[in-house]
């Protein structure tokens, strides 16, 4: 897209609502224009301020990140970013939003500091400007929103004898999703190995090795 890219930031803390426009709006690309301090808040400010992308903190009183995401994702289909406290501590809960449609994710400082949030400013603003790229919905999400996967194709006979073929894979961001959704549409006789390289903070890739696991 061309233009300013405009930024609604959803979090329950006043201090994150100040110090992530400050953040943001140093990059000339990027105006934020509006905060929200839950769910509820943030979905009439949709309606208010047509925002391009969504920052979204995941614990918030009244309705909290993940019921707002459903919401979004059913009526609005704004990419969404987490950003979260949770995506350190519960990593299970930053996959649950990108299964239900979250772009991608940045994990706020392990400490929680107010002056480390710094740390996360160049990847949050570069998240954001790819995010915008992806508007109306053109970016894949991991489970479909009315949580009713695709049926796969039901796989040949594997074959014993080893692949002579490799597959390599480089993602960042928005690749979670993306390949959560590439690999379930492989069939299980897929004639070739695979590598794959996802850049993904530290403590998270466990749990999202697991995730392509089960699906």
């Amino acid at each position: 897209m061309s233009g300013t890219i405009r930024v609604l930031v959803v979090d329950d803390s006043a201090l994150m609502r100040k110090l992530l426009p400050q953040m943001l709006q140093r990059d000339k690309t990027i105006e934020v224009v509006g905060t929200a301090m839950d769910g509820a808040f943030g979905m009439k400010k949709i309606e208010e301020v047509q925002p391009h992308v969504i920052t979204l903190d995941l614990e918030m009183p009244r309705m909290d990140g993940t019921e707002m995401l459903r919401q979004i994702m059913r009526t609005q289909k704004i990419p969404v970013i987490i950003v979260s406290s949770h995506s350190t501590a519960g990593a299970a809960a930053t996959f649950k939003a990108l299964a239900l449609g979250a772009f991608d994710f940045v994990s706020k400082p392990r400490d929680g500091a107010p002056e480390r949030i710094e740390e996360i400013a160049s990847e949050l603003i570069s998240k954001i400007k790819v995010a915008a790229k992806a508007r109306a919905g053109r970016w894949p999400t991991a489970i479909p929103v009315n949580g009713t996967p695709k049926p796969l194709p039901k796989p040949a006979v594997r074959s014993t004898s080893s692949p002579s073929r490799i597959i390599a894979i480089g993602s960042s961001t928005g690749g979670p999703n993306t390949l959560q959704y590439l690999l379930s549409q492989l069939p299980g006789d897929f004639p070739a190995a695979m590598a794959i390289v996802q850049h993904m903070p530290e403590g998270f890739t466990e749990m999202f090795a697991r995730r392509l696991d089960e699906g």
